[in-house]
């Protein structure tokens, strides 16, 4: 398990987000590119994050002035990289390489892919960032599923 380190910032940013939404927060990623906070929740607190039809996120979104993105935790590398890429439907993932040099080779179906990589890459970006804080793994790739 790579040890994640958080700077000032993401602990108060976490402090923050866990007293307006109630839900516990293991990770913080200030992405400035894209001017949002991606938070990643713990196990089965997605629903306490995100409120009743949104209210929580929403609020914390307005009192944070940044769009935030929360991504829910497993300690199962595959689950967690699909939940990163939600909700775009993964499916398949392959893993190559060993310890760091990790690959994470991940197809999604052709309808999805656009919301895979999101605009400019966000959404490839998220998932390969918290995927090297989370579980070490060097890179994610978005593969197609067509033969070549």
């Amino acid at each position: 398990m790579p040890e994640v380190l958080l700077t000032e910032d993401c602990i108060r940013l976490i402090s923050q987000f866990e007293r307006l939404t109630g839900a516990g927060s293991r990770d913080c990623v200030i992405d400035d590119r894209n001017n949002r906070i991606i938070f990643v929740v713990n196990t089965g607190e997605m629903g306490l994050a995100i409120g009743k039809n949104g209210a929580s996120i929403k609020k914390a979104m307005d009192v944070m002035g940044k769009k935030i993105e929360v991504v829910e935790y497993s300690n199962n590398p595959e689950q967690f990289l699909r939940n990163c890429f939600l909700p775009a439907q993964v499916t398949s993932i392959d893993f190559e390489g060993e310890d760091e040099e990790q690959i994470a080779h991940i197809e999604v179906r052709d309808e999805d892919r656009g919301i895979a990589i999101g605009k400019e890459g966000k959404n490839i970006f998220k998932a390969k960032k918290l995927a090297q804080r989370q579980h070490n793994i060097a890179d994610v790739q978005l593969v197609s599923n067509e033969s070549q």
